[in-house]
């Protein structure tokens, strides 16, 4: 095999490859030999059919496999040489594969980047820590016992906060009815928040069998496209009002719930909650590391992984805009200044991999099998009476398992590196522990003093942007 090189610039290399064309027919030849074990021709017995006979039959499939077979061995075998590591799969264009002749081909590739690791210790970071209080267990305790109340009719009883209505409903917009809008003995509870915003709030005071006609106004950001934004009418009968049985947060309750005292499920949720702490902690660290490492990796980008990865980006952003669920500031953005945006997010995310990646190969960083298993066991939790089903899919589609691999890598680097950098601890609020970081002080505010919203609802209008970030 000849390799020559044509061009390097920066990071792209052009190649002129040669393949004798001996070499190609060998491998015709090999290959005719497998085909003639394989099939039975009248007249012949197994493995006896005439090579030339065999070529004729089967000489044009078989070519196409050898040259596909020739040029991902040949290309691989000449990167190898010149101790060159592709940043994606090169492309290929064929100048000459005729019977008989060489096979000649033009490989151009970008190549990955030298990567020199920054000093970790220089980097400094801060760990913002929140204390469970007292009185979040309590509301925490209490949300498990209001979980357990039952309802019981109310006969004459007219509709309060904390109670709930079952009911006949037809929604209509701009007069017409739409799908999904009529319900037969439907339970709203008064104060759940539970159903469309505003909806529940206009039936308090209602007694069973009264008819009511309630407004309201889909949210912007509502799942069906056709409806967001909307303004929707519904004509509403009462069918009975339920008054709620609560549940006592006693020594019983606790038992209940498979604890052996109240003071031993206050235990169960304090650490449960300090759980969830901590994983947001170990989030927002990671997040403030990633910047720092962002700000001292400089090298250059192989620009076709940039447009791999903003491709794959701007598909979420893409459809975040159909469904109407971009975010605020996103919304008031044109493409050409969204594009350019989520550009440079795809650039971050591609020079932040490829060092962390680096990090990892240079310090013998591995993802073992005990680290698999136990992320296919967490996997399989998620799915109750399938968790077979869960593993055997993981082992046997490889793409799978790499898609479970990679974050564990990510992870296992990034500790790696924190425990170099300098990291002091600050302690938070709860507030300030859980604020997106993308937000400053004055939207949080903001948001905190808004309408209270469900984390379904605020990740809706964060979707497209928050997949997007590392």
């Amino acid at each position: 095999m000849e390799v020559t090189q044509t061009l390097s610039e920066g990071l792209k290399r052009e190649f002129k490859v040669v393949v004798p064309a001996a070499e190609v027919e060998k491998k015709m030849t090999g290959r005719l030999a497998e085909i003639a074990q394989q099939v039975r021709i009248p007249g012949f017995r197994p493995g006896k059919a005439p090579v030339a006979l065999l070529r004729k039959r089967y000489g044009d499939s078989v070519r196409g496999e050898v040259l596909s077979q020739t040029i991902e061995e040949s290309w691989q075998q000449a990167l190898d040489k010149e101790s060159l590591r592709p940043a994606v799969q090169p492309k290929i264009e064929i100048v000459e594969f005729k019977e008989g002749a060489d096979l000649e081909y033009k490989m151009a590739v970008e190549l990955i980047p030298e990567i020199a690791q920054p000093s970790f210790s220089d980097i400094a970071v801060e760990k913002l820590v929140a204390e469970v209080k007292d009185e979040e267990i309590d509301s925490t305790v209490q949300r498990l016992a209001d979980s357990r109340k039952t309802f019981e009719t109310a006969a004459d009883h007219a509709a309060a906060t904390g109670d709930r209505v079952r009911i006949d409903f037809v929604g209509k917009v701009d007069d017409k009815e739409f799908a999904g809008g009529s319900g037969k003995d439907f339970p709203v509870e008064i104060g759940g928040g539970m159903f469309i915003p505003g909806f529940a709030e206009q039936l308090e005071g209602a007694k069973a069998g009264e008819k009511r006609e309630v407004k309201v106004s889909f949210p912007a950001e509502y799942g069906v496209k056709d409806l967001a934004g909307k303004d929707a009418v519904f004509d509403v009968e009462v069918k009975a009002v339920e008054s709620p049985t609560r549940v006592e947060v006693n020594e019983e309750f606790a038992k209940s719930l498979g604890a052996e005292s109240l003071d031993k499920l206050r235990e169960q949720v304090r650490a449960s909650i300090e759980r969830d702490y901590a994983q947001v902690t170990r989030s927002r660290l990671k997040r403030v590391l990633l910047d720092a490492l962002s700000e001292k990796a400089t090298f250059e980008l192989p620009s076709a992984m940039v447009d791999q990865e903003f491709d794959a980006i701007w598909a979420q952003v893409n459809e975040a805009m159909q469904r109407n669920q971009l975010d605020d500031d996103d919304a008031k953005k044109g493409e050409g200044e969204l594009r350019e945006q989520y550009r440079k997010i795809a650039e971050r995310r591609v020079r932040l991999g490829l060092l962390l990646s680096e990090v990892g190969r240079a310090n013998n960083i591995r993802v073992t099998q005990d680290d698999l298993n136990r992320a296919m066991a967490e996997e399989a939790r998620r799915y109750p009476g399938q968790e077979r089903r869960v593993l055997e899919f993981y082992r046997e589609n490889q793409q799978a398992m790499a898609n479970l691999q990679a974050p564990i890598f990510e992870d296992k680097v990034v500790d790696f590196i924190i425990e170099m950098a300098k990291v002091s601890e600050k302690k938070v609020s709860v507030e300030e522990l859980m604020r997106d970081p993308d937000e400053t002080p004055v939207e949080a505010a903001a948001e905190a003093g808004g309408t209270e919203e469900s984390g379904t609802e605020k990740g809706a209008k964060k979707r497209a942007k928050g997949k997007a970030k590392k």
